[in-house]
């Protein structure tokens, strides 16, 4: 681990747990930035082929991390809201129609349905605070149930749904199956075929390591069809770069929903990020995230007073921890925590904290002593 500690070079006295947010670029994100910015002062695109070179090995590392059969089942899209939306308003929807999701979903997995409210589509909230979320989950899907959305982990609790069983479960219903992965991948293995997902997606900017603007779609190639397109342009055609050809018909692959120029500088830093947590291995990834947040767990349950609203056991568990005080405000304990530079966040039912795997251990146990601290006021 300590060959990567170079690349990340965060301000000292930063406490920073908040990559369920927005994470910190490693060091040699920065630098690919650099050298594209530099590359397009002095030469503009004379290099565009070095540009197209860099978008394939993310579209490839992309198929990697989430075991997509191809990169060509990879659509590259601004965020996770644009490419649900994709899946929203391409589907054939008929009155009567029901999407099932949960009660705790972050807003763009729960907008996005309800906005179908004018096509007859009803959206059924389900709650996971059950002994068996999966099986609450699966119970509501029912003859009228078109699709099933869910995150892979709940942004407000952290809690991780066991999606291979959804996915059998949706297979078994005959539902679709729509998964944001935005807290999960980038944090812990993720698979799309082992998941049966028909729909998967996920922002670059948080657990991947990435920037804003740039994100991954999944689409299973057999509904790739189905999906009614609503833009279009020069990117997302079969032959893409004959610009003289009048017949033309959308791309085969998922770079169908990409419809014009792509973000490459967006790609660029990505691409790089990616290279980062391919350079370490997602099982190491994994493992290394998994002792931070038990780290975590232990050093906050010993606080007198202070409760746990994120789960505790590995299975359920992902690497976001979200707490409480008894009798301590959590907006005022939010505010005290960032005044003394630890970056976190107010979410769901009190304060979150999430590292990655390349958190130092010292950086937790003094956020922990920090919370005691403050709770003891």
């Amino acid at each position: 681990m300590s060959m990567f500690h170079d690349e990340f070079v965060q301000a000292p006295g930063l406490r920073y747990l908040n990559h369920a947010a927005i994470a910190p670029w490693p060091r040699r994100a920065s630098e690919a930035v650099a050298r594209f910015a530099q590359t397009n002062v002095h030469l503009g695109a004379s290099d565009y082929s070095t540009w197209l070179a860099t978008e394939r090995r993310l579209r490839e590392r992309l198929a990697r991390l989430i075991n997509a059969p191809s990169r060509g089942d990879i659509a590259l899209v601004k965020n996770t809201s644009e490419a649900l939306s994709l899946v929203a308003f391409g589907l054939d929807w008929q009155h009567g129609d029901q999407v099932v999701i949960s009660d705790e979903e972050f807003p763009s997995n729960r907008v996005v349905w309800e906005a179908l409210a004018d096509r007859g589509v009803d959206v059924l909230q389900v709650s996971l605070a059950g002994a068996d979320p999966e099986a609450s989950l699966l119970a509501a899907c029912g003859q009228r149930t078109r699709l099933l959305a869910v995150s892979a982990v709940q942004f407000g609790s952290g809690l991780r749904l066991d999606l291979a069983r959804l996915g059998a479960g949706c297979r078994t219903r005959n539902v679709l199956f729509c998964v944001d992965a935005i807290q999960q991948i980038g944090a812990l293995p993720f698979d799309v075929q082992h998941y049966q997902c028909d729909f998967a997606m996920a922002d670059g900017h948080k657990w991947m390591l990435g920037p804003e603007g740039l994100g991954l779609f999944y689409c299973r190639a057999a509904l790739r069809p189905q999906l009614k397109l609503h833009a279009y342009g020069w990117h997302m055609l079969e032959h893409l770069g004959d610009f003289e050809r009048r017949q033309w018909q959308p791309a085969r692959s998922a770079r169908r929903f990409e419809c014009g120029s792509p973000n490459m500088l967006g790609a660029c830093a990505l691409e790089a990020s990616l290279s980062l947590l391919e350079d370490v291995g997602m099982d190491a990834v994994a493992l290394l995230l998994q002792q931070r947040v038990e780290q975590l767990l232990q050093g906050l349950a010993s606080i007198p007073g202070l409760r746990l609203h994120s789960p505790v056991s590995e299975g359920r568990r992902a690497a976001i921890v979200t707490f409480s005080v008894a009798g301590q405000d959590s907006t005022e304990l939010y505010r005290s925590l960032l005044a003394e530079r630890t970056i976190c966040a107010l979410r769901g039912p009190g304060v979150r904290f999430s590292p990655h795997f390349y958190t130092d251990p010292k950086i937790i146990e003094e956020a922990v002593q920090q919370v005691r601290r403050l709770a003891m006021r």
